[in-house]
């Protein structure tokens, strides 16, 4: 065995082998369900960096621990290949965005290979291929013939810079693009959606399911959803025309407080019951606001603006007159886009009326409230009703059910439940997406394309601009077609769908990836999902995960699957994050070479010292680490195990070369401690273990089946790769202190042939080439998990803590099966307690059986 630890030579060399043997083809299921472990698909930039590093290696370690296991494992991994980035690279580069982004597959696919991830790449998925995109359409066409597809003239998010529309979870709090930070305007167009809001109690309700879930993602979902339990209130014209203005409310207990009605700016009935003469302040108001985005009209920290119409309302409750206003603060898609002011108890309503010098009617009372009204500021806690009629009295809950019923009587209330989600919008004016499989006729509508003739293929070699709405609009070629229906002349629909399209539902092909009659079969669903663990950033919390969960519920609705939910467990991993130096004073980002002494950075222009923190990897920081540098250097095993160790898979990771060598050394220790021992193992075969077993066997046959426990228990559970490599650590150090030479031939076997089968996931190269120096004769990740002994863990004697006063004053062996008095009797007799209690008798005993005695003098 050579002696020096060389891992480019062996990574390769084993690649190689597992590549040609097909170790990563998945295998049917023997019997039930396979185990999928799947990461989020990228999107193919052309470079890996090491967030994509520690989101697969995750997973990689999942699945080749469920595979030793013996579980058949799904282990694929595709891209997320349409989308604005690519579009905007060709136009820059003037390529064609489908060469550009095939050329960044590749490259990829082969920087994700030397990490030795045990991948099934025969079941690889592009989402801008048109086998892949073919389904996307079908899959549209089942929503669109069950009603779930829909086409509307709608108020959108408009990026001015990237020149198409975004949906409401694209834009930021600041009304700012996600993408390309513009600030959003508001723009009117005909736009596809899809009715997630049918699927809003659905999508709330089986969160409760997802105990495998953190629980910080499913409060992100619950609150994007945003479940609100109210009424309708129907307010009346008072000119006698019958007109009714219904507002939602979760207060109706408030309702006698109201002193104004309040409509969206392009609420459609703000036209008709305009008076004359406000009619011109009214449509420069509308327009004003139409340059804003939904998150700048609603920020709290903004002013409330509005205009009075001249029109004014009937209070239901009291009959008062209610003035009739538009204000930014209100949106149209939003419950009924329209909203009861009421000042006392809502601080919008409040800081609005104080603009406009409405009136503040205080109609709950508790402790605190008039003085907190009178300061400025909305009383939003319950109370009892005041100035309320025959409601007064009454604490605010049960006001509401009454006033409700009241409303529902008379015909002017209606109990309502409402959300926060709104429809997914899914238009997009550009050119690299999924084309809309709708043809538009002027006599027939919209009409799908036939099934048959699908996919509808994205025209290639076009000019692109960039600029000015969809480029496959000047497509007139592409764009007129005949009417499937009738025949007479037609267009298609040019516009594309958002990406999140193509991943939400990237997971079922996977499951049945080479069918081309389907976009996956039943069968083949049933057989692997849901996904059991998956593994992705934070990020994507609301966006792709509940995108992927309606889709899921949609289509098992539609009759094409049995599942409800798509991923089982979900695994956040935390950002890696590198060393930055930035000037505080211009906040202008430094390369480290740049720097000058790394002890007292200082900028390389101005001299002024620089702040050193740790940030999120990215190039405009200049503080990434290039994956292919470090396995140059170190080896992929290095790698993954450095990015596995440094700190818990859903907390940020910061770099530190130091712990990079950490590693590497560690994995040299293994290699050593191997070599010391192949003069002494010709084969990993089992031998019979000598009884009784001298002290050092039984010390590390314990330890061995410690490492058993552990290691699978953090593998399988809460998933800690940190502490699972800490248990090999601890493992190794265990061997080594008792020494090769002092075990036995059988101890020595096992102990050594389990190290490596734990290490197997982590660092599949070294503990392959190790397990093949022993002796083994077929790949170490085909043996099997190690299976753990009880009766090793049985100790004959334990350490006992003694502590004075709570303080821990030394240790002492002791009997495991020794009782309280026993521990009480050998701690009191023991040179510790001699020394620390100078012949004083304590007062006190406390015993924690095989842990501590605590002596309080």
């Amino acid at each position: 065995m050579n002696s020096r630890y060389s891992p480019a030579d062996l990574e390769q060399r084993w690649q190689t082998t597992w590549r040609s043997e097909g170790f990563d083809i998945t295998p049917e299921p023997r019997e039930g369900k396979g185990f999928y472990a799947l990461s989020m698909f990228p999107y193919p930039s052309g470079t890996l960096h090491m967030g994509h590093v520690r989101n697969y290696v995750i997973t990689d370690v999942i699945a080749r621990m469920q595979r030793m296991r013996g579980r058949a494992v799904l282990h694929p991994m595709g891209w997320d290949a349409f989308g604005l980035p690519a579009e905007n690279a060709a136009i820059e580069r003037n390529v064609d965005p489908g060469d550009w982004t095939d050329r960044n597959i590749d490259q990829m696919r082969s920087q994700l290979d030397r990490l030795g991830l045990s991948i099934d790449w025969d079941r690889e998925q592009a989402t801008c291929h048109g086998d892949y995109y073919r389904w996307t359409q079908w899959l549209f066409l089942e929503l669109f013939d069950g009603g779930l597809a829909y086409r509307k003239n709608a108020t959108v998010n408009w990026d001015p810079v990237d020149q198409t529309v975004l949906a409401n979870e694209q834009v930021d709090a600041d009304g700012r693009s996600w993408r390309s930070g513009a600030l959003v305007e508001q723009r009117q167009l005909n736009q596809w959606f899809l009715r997630i809001t049918q699927y809003a109690e659905a999508l709330l309700g089986d969160l409760d399911q997802l105990s495998g879930w953190p629980e910080r993602v499913r409060t992100m979902q619950a609150n994007w959803i945003g479940r609100s339990e109210g009424a309708l209130i129907r307010f009346q014209l008072s000119s006698g025309s019958g007109t009714i203005i219904t507002a939602f409310t979760t207060r109706p207990d408030t309702l006698a407080g109201a002193s104004y009605v309040v409509l969206a700016p392009d609420h459609p009935m703000v036209e008709n019951l305009t008076t004359e003469d406000r009619q011109e302040s009214i449509q420069a108001f509308q327009a004003e606001v139409a340059r804003l985005s939904a998150q700048e009209r609603t920020s709290d920290d903004g002013p409330k603006r509005g205009v009075f119409t001249g029109a004014t309302a009937l209070n239901p409750i009291n009959g008062k007159l209610l003035p009739i206003w538009i204000a930014d603060y209100v949106l149209a898609d939003y419950g009924t886009g329209a909203v009861m002011g009421v000042p006392a108890h809502d601080q919008r309503d409040r800081r609005f009326a104080q603009s406009y010098g409405l009136p503040v009617q205080q109609v709950i009372d508790a402790e605190g409230a008039a003085a907190s009204i009178a300061e400025g500021e909305a009383w939003t806690e319950s109370g009892v009703l005041i100035h309320s009629g025959e409601f007064d009295g009454l604490n605010s809950i049960e006001a509401k059910e009454r006033i409700t019923r009241r409303g529902e009587q008379q015909g002017w209330a209606e109990a309502k439940v409402t959300y926060r989600l709104r429809d997914w919008l899914i238009s997009r004016q550009r050119y690299w997406g999924c084309p809309i499989p709708i043809i538009h006729c002027p006599s027939c509508g919209s009409v799908p394309v036939p099934r048959d003739e699908l996919p509808v293929e994205l025209p290639r070699g076009i000019d692109l601009s960039g600029k000015g709405g969809s480029p496959l609009d000047q497509q007139e070629d592409w764009v007129n077609v005949p009417c499937p229906t009738c025949g007479e002349p037609a267009k298609r629909e040019t516009d594309t769908m958002d990406t999140f399209m193509c991943s939400s539902w990237y997971f079922l092909r996977f499951a049945d990836p080479h069918n081309t009659e389907l976009p996956f079969s039943r069968e083949a669903v049933n057989r692997w999902l849901p996904v059991q663990q998956y593994v992705g950033g934070i990020e994507h919390a609301i966006l792709h995960l509940l995108y992927a969960r309606f889709f899921t519920k949609a289509l098992r609705d539609r009759g094409l699957i049995d599942v409800a939910e798509p991923f089982d467990r979900l695994l956040t991993q935390g950002m890696v994050q590198g060393t930055t130096y930035r000037n505080p004073s211009t906040g202008k980002y430094v390369a480290p070479a740049d720097v000058g002494d790394p002890e007292s950075p200082a900028d390389p222009t101005s001299g002024e010292p620089l702040e050193v923190l740790f940030e999120k990897m990215s190039k405009s920081k200049y503080n990434g680490v290039d994956p292919s540098a470090v396995i140059d250097r170190y080896g992929a095993d290095t790698a993954r195990m450095f990015i596995l160790f440094k700190a818990p898979p859903e907390k940020d990771l910061e770099w530190d070369d130091a712990d990079v060598e950490g590693q590497f050394r560690f994995l040299q220790r293994i290699w050593r401690l191997v070599e010391s021992a192949s003069t002494r193992i010709e084969s990993l075969k089992p031998e019979e273990r000598p009884e009784p077993l001298p002290e050092s066997d039984t010390t590390v046959r314990r330890a061995t089946h410690l490492a058993i426990e552990a290691v699978s228990e953090d593998l399988e559970d809460e998933i800690q790769l940190n502490t699972a490599i800490a248990e090999l650590m601890k493992l190794t150090n265990a061997i080594t202190s008792v020494g090769v030479a002092e075990l036995s031939t059988s101890v020595l076997k096992e102990a050594l042939s389990t190290l490596l089968r734990l290490l197997a996931p982590f660092a599949p190269h070294l503990a392959e080439e190790l397990w093949h120096q022993l002796g083994g004769t077929t790949s170490v990740h085909r043996v099997g998990w190690p299976e753990l002994d009880p009766s090793a863990l049985i100790q004959d004697s334990v350490d006992l803590v003694i502590q004075i006063k709570g303080k821990v004053r030394g240790t002492i062996q002791v009997p495991a099966d020794a009782d309280k008095a026993q521990l009480e009797a050998l701690a009191l007799a023991s040179d510790v307690a001699a020394k620390w209690l100078e012949g004083q008798t304590p007062r006190r005993v406390i015993v924690v059986p095989g842990k501590l005695v605590n002596f309080v003098p």
